[in-house]
């Protein structure tokens, strides 16, 4: 994984040491952010057309900088050219194929709901909430960037993620917000 995270931050043209902005931490996350969809199957009604872009869009605060726009720049994912869009709330009407949602539990769950049986795969940070955790949940251990998986969720919004990546997810922690 280290060697992938290497790869992205040289095609940003960054060097780890000379990195100014975020950190070592969210260049990891956007790293992700960019391998994780060849991962997934999203059903053909989640593009407008064959040649519709595939937005990746961040809900709430942008921790990323300018990493997430230097590494979209030019991409494609299977024939789709990707767009970042910046949302402050999710609404019905967004377009999203993926969606980084960050924020206080309250507001993330409400913009996970707003997207429930949607083809939308959500990615969030460190919830602990499972209101609050998306079909792809980054979590942090023993130092190292790791990521849940919530199969359940990724079939309820009728997407199909890939035995690769589902053997490389970590379990997920118990719901520490359920009662």
């Amino acid at each position: 994984m280290l060697a992938a995270v290497l790869g992205f931050l040289a095609i940003v043209g960054c060097a780890v040491p000379a990195c100014a902005g975020p950190s070592l931490e969210w260049a990891i996350k956007a790293a992700y952010l960019f391998k994780l969809p060849p991962f997934i199957e999203w059903p053909g009604n989640a593009f407008a057309s064959p040649s519709s872009p595939f937005n990746l869009c961040i809900v709430g605060s942008d921790p990323f900088g300018d990493l997430l726009e230097r590494g979209a720049a030019g991409q494609k994912l299977g024939g789709h050219p990707i767009v970042l869009e910046h949302l402050t709330d999710v609404s019905q009407n967004a377009r999203c194929q993926m969606m980084y949602v960050a924020g206080d539990p309250q507001s993330v769950a409400a913009d996970i709901a707003a997207t429930g049986g949607m083809p939308v795969l959500t990615v969030t940070d460190s919830q602990t909430d499972g209101r609050a955790k998306g079909i792809i949940n980054f979590v942090t251990r023993d130092n190292h960037v790791r990521f849940e998986i919530d199969r359940a969720a990724a079939a309820r919004d009728r997407l199909d993620i890939s035995s690769k990546l589902l053997s490389i997810a970590v379990p997920g922690e118990p719901d520490q917000g359920a009662q």
